[in-house]
């Protein structure tokens, strides 16, 4: 799954980075090193300017609350639950089935953070011995620096306990597509860590290479076949994944500190 990432990133570059056409600069968030559900998050997605005569979808970048709420939903409080949407059965589920038709988003992200059993602690298990839990958290970003793309799905929610003209009356929420974790080597990969993504936790993010953005976007493709065709993982080696510290497992943990890679899991500084 993917609960918690990074997004620093200014609104500004965004916009050049996935040639938005339209942005509000009243949307503004700030730099955000420790993403959780329920926070808001910047989105790209193509729909018709609600500012505009014309019905044709424009690339927009637009702030979306991270847990979708479907817009069937008698609570806003199932958004909690659906923060990932598993690849293989977007097209089948009730929950997704309709965004994945027509609302699909890029959630731009510098990467994301996943937790792993640390080896010292297995070790101790092994031994018979009493420990606490403790997890290692890691950091998996592209390796070339460049943004990640990962990609996602929004929907519409009325809250009917409130006027229709209520600036809080529509919630507009998103999901995070998930894929299969690669079990191929990661670069750099040596020692006692992981050699894989699939060794940090059998699932991730779905981040789609530039070449499929435009197709992904486009509100016009509806064809379950060929969206699904989009679906498949980047290719292998795309990321890199290193440990940092454990202050990001506390959301109330934010700042560029929380990217910085240590030199060996925090487990075998400890032991």
């Amino acid at each position: 799954m993917c609960g918690r990432y990074s997004a620093s990133r200014k609104p500004e570059d965004l916009v050049g980075m996935f040639d938005v056409a339209k942005w509000d600069p009243k949307e503004t968030l700030a730099p955000d090193w420790n993403v959780a559900p329920t926070k808001d998050v910047y989105a790209v997605l193509e729909r018709p300017d609600k500012e505009s005569d014309s019905p044709d979808p424009v690339r927009q970048l637009r702030s979306l609350r991270w847990g979708l709420v479907p817009s069937w939903s008698k609570s806003p409080e199932t958004g909690v639950k659906m923060i990932n949407a598993r690849a293989e059965t977007l097209h089948e589920k009730p929950s997704f089935r309709q965004a994945f038709m027509s609302r699909r988003c890029l959630l731009p992200a510098d990467g994301y953070y996943e937790w792993v059993t640390g080896s010292a602690e297995r070790s101790l298990e092994e031994q018979g011995k009493r420990k606490r839990s403790r997890k290692q958290p890691y950091f998996v970003t592209p390796a070339d620096g460049s943004v990640m793309a990962m990609a996602g799905l929004y929907e519409f929610w009325r809250d009917r306990s409130l006027p229709g003209d209520h600036p809080r009356g529509w919630w507009v929420t998103c999901s995070v597509v998930t894929t299969e974790a690669e079990t191929t080597p990661l670069p750099g990969a040596s020692g006692g860590g992981p050699r894989s993504l699939a060794e940090i936790h059998p699932r991730m993010p779905l981040a789609l290479p530039e070449d499929r953005w435009a197709a992904w976007l486009d509100p016009s493709r509806t064809d379950p076949d060929d969206l699904r065709s989009l679906l498949a993982p980047p290719p292998a080696g795309m990321v890199r994944a290193y440990p940092v510290s454990t202050e990001v497992s506390n959301v109330q943990n934010n700042g560029p500190e929380l990217l910085a890679e240590l030199a060996a899991p925090e487990e075998e500084t400890l032991f």
